[in-house]
Order: structure tokens, then C-alpha cells, then sequence
């Protein structure tokens, strides 16, 4: 009878080691699932023109992350269009790249959010691109705040074009993302968004800033023609988009439409390129000129010519949504397909 029960004890102790292994093996990995850490920084930069000027920013991020994504907003947008604080675990791009282990630094263009705000005549693309240039210099030294040891560059519209002329000239990123762009503009569409601007002084909302009128941004009531069609209207996103909407000066445009998107700038970045667009997105995307963006295969054929062999193009189409793409309701999975890539380039 002892042992029978000795025999009993050890077969139940070794069940019960088992169901344990079996209970550690199935169990996922622990994942950032809380706020992330945020802290705003401001970094001093020299701008060809302008001289001494500030980048403001704000850097979310795990602990102990070594790559940052450093995010520059579209026009009219500021940094805030990366951390969208409606639904934020759906339309957070912040709080959905902490939860998968990289800190991201999102700017606020000069002239926008907290940054300085320096005369709008004087004020391109090429000075916002060295402005950034700067930025990324900060981060990999750590004199800015944390160090990191690499860098995604991302931009979204605008921003993007800013990107391509950052990363095309300064090589000191190891991969870019570049979201709302393609080489493809619609002009028709486009229009939509032209139609809709007005200088920043007259919009009420805008008018105790001190901006002078070469900044613009876009008259209350336009941005879901501009931006969101053809989603279903939904007055939460929209209110909160005109809430927290910013401007550009006209001078960024003029340079980034030359060399950010009609001219081939493109193809002097050499490390590894993400480019993601919504199938709708009107002012980059579909007929009468605008980029083939009916899936992802089609936007890669649409885009290769523009990129070099090293940059090693990734395409991701989003669908069902519009130009401003971190407000679509599937958001998320667009977020997902960024990290999976950034994990095979880059690493956390």
C-alpha cells in the first residue's frame, strides 16, 4: 500500500508538472499593454534663413527601447495627429508602437503645436528636413533626452515629403515610413484640399498664435471632404480633428511638390522604405492620375520606379478610407503590418 501511494503521489505530481509546462508554454509573452512613458522635449535646432529655432516634440516609449520612430505630421496637422487621443487604442500610432516595443518621437513642424514659429515666407520643406536632420542627431547622441541606437523616419502627407528629403540627403536614418504620399498626385482631388485653405489669421480658432498670413490652414467645416472621404461622416472624428487642426506655411509646399513628390528625390535613400496609403486616399490615389492604389501589389508595381534597389520597397494598402489614415476605424491593422516590418529591419 505505500507504494501504491507513493506511486499515486509521484504520477500526480508529474501531471501537475506538466499541466504547469503546458500552462507556461501557451502563456504569451508579456506585452506593453500599459500608457506608455511620455515626456515633451524641445530641441534646439539652425535653420539655413532662419537661424536659431526650437522642434518640439513629445517621446513615448517603453522602457529601455534603443529604436526610436521619429514621426513628422502632414500639413495642417501637428504632432498630436500621431497620438489621437479619441479611441486612442484605435488610433493611437504612439500607444500602438509602445505596446510592440519602440519609443517614437513625433514632431511638431516649425511653425506648428510647440515649436517655434519663425516667419512663413522664409519657411520650406528643405528647412523643415534640416530641422529634423538635427532632431535625429540629438537622439542618436542622447543630448536631446534618451539616446537610441537606431531610427525609423516616418511622415504622413506633408511630413512624408519632408522625410524623403531628409533621409534622400542626410542618410542618418536606417529605414523610412512613408504614409499619405505616393509620386502619383491627383490633382482633381487635390484641388479639394487647395479649395478648402484660407490664412491662419482668419481662422478664429488660430488667430491669437501671432501667425503671419503665409501660414494657412483650413476653413472650419472642409477637412472630412479634405481628409476622410469617402469613410462614413462621423461627427466625434471630425470634431476632434478641427479641434486640434494646425497650418503650413505655403513655402513647404512648393519645394516639397518639386522634389518630395515630382522629382525622383526618392531614390537617393538607401536604406529600407515602408509606404502605406489608404485605397481612397483622394489627393495621391486613383483616377484620372493619381497612384494605382487598389492593393498593395499594385501600389508596389505603381511606386518601385521611384525608389532605389537598396530602399527595398514595402507596400501596405489600407482599405476603405481616405487621406488621413490614422483616424480609419482599421487603423490598427496598418499599425501591425509597420511593426512587423520595423522588426525585420530594424529590431527594437
Amino acid at each position: 500500500m505505500q507504494w501504491f501511494r507513493r506511486d499515486i503521489l509521484r504520477r500526480t505530481g508529474v501531471v501537475a508538472l506538466a499541466v504547469l509546462a503546458s500552462l507556461l508554454a501557451t502563456t504569451p509573452a508579456p506585452a506593453h499593454e500599459t500608457e506608455p512613458s511620455c515626456q515633451d522635449l524641445d530641441i534646439p535646432v539652425s535653420v539655413p534663413l532662419l537661424g536659431h529655432q526650437v522642434m518640439h516634440g513629445r517621446l513615448c516609449g517603453p522602457p529601455g527601447a534603443r529604436t526610436v520612430q521619429v514621426l513628422v505630421p502632414g500639413a495642417t496637422y501637428n504632432s498630436s495627429y500621431w497620438d489621437i487621443r479619441l479611441t486612442p487604442e484605435i488610433h493611437s500610432y504612439q500607444l500602438a508602437m509602445s505596446r510592440t516595443g519602440y519609443a517614437t518621437f513625433a514632431v511638431d513642424r516649425l511653425g506648428t503645436g510647440g515649436s517655434s514659429r519663425p516667419i512663413g515666407v522664409l519657411l520650406t520643406s528643405t528647412g523643415q528636413a534640416s530641422a529634423v536632420h538635427q532632431v535625429i542627431q540629438a537622439l542618436r547622441s542622447g543630448s536631446g533626452g534618451p539616446r537610441f541606437d537606431k531610427v525609423i523616419l516616418g511622415g504622413h502627407s506633408q511630413g512624408s515629403a519632408t522625410v524623403i528629403l531628409e533621409a534622400g540627403t542626410y542618410h542618418d536614418a536606417d529605414a523610412v515610413l512613408i504614409t499619405g504620399l505616393t509620386h502619383h498626385p491627383n490633382p482633381v482631388n487635390a484641388l479639394v484640399i487647395a479649395a478648402s485653405l484660407i490664412p491662419a489669421p482668419q481662422d478664429p480658432a488660430l488667430a491669437g498664435r501671432g501667425l503671419d498670413a503665409s501660414y494657412v490652414t483650413t476653413r472650419p467645416g472642409t477637412r472630412y471632404a479634405a481628409f476622410f472621404r469617402p469613410a462614413p461622416p462621423d461627427p466625434a472624428v471630425e470634431a476632434y480633428d478641427e479641434a486640434t487642426k494646425d497650418v503650413i506655411a505655403v513655402g513647404e509646399v512648393l519645394d516639397a511638390a518639386a522634389l518630395g513628390v515630382l522629382l525622383p528625390y526618392s531614390r537617393k535613400i538607401t536604406v529600407p522604405v515602408m509606404l502605406v496609403v489608404a485605397d481612397h486616399d483622394g489627393p495621391f490615389c486613383g483616377w484620372p492620375l493619381g497612384a494605382d492604389c487598389s492593393s498593395t501589389e499594385a501600389l508596389l508595381r505603381s511606386e518601385s520606379p521611384y525608389y532605389s534597389a537598396a530602399a527595398n520597397l514595402h507596400t501596405f494598402v489600407l482599405p476603405g478610407y481616405g487621406h488621413s489614415i490614422n483616424y480609419a476605424p482599421n487603423a490598427p491593422d496598418y499599425f501591425r503590418a509597420v511593426a512587423q516590418w520595423a522588426d525585420r529591419v530594424t529590431g527594437r
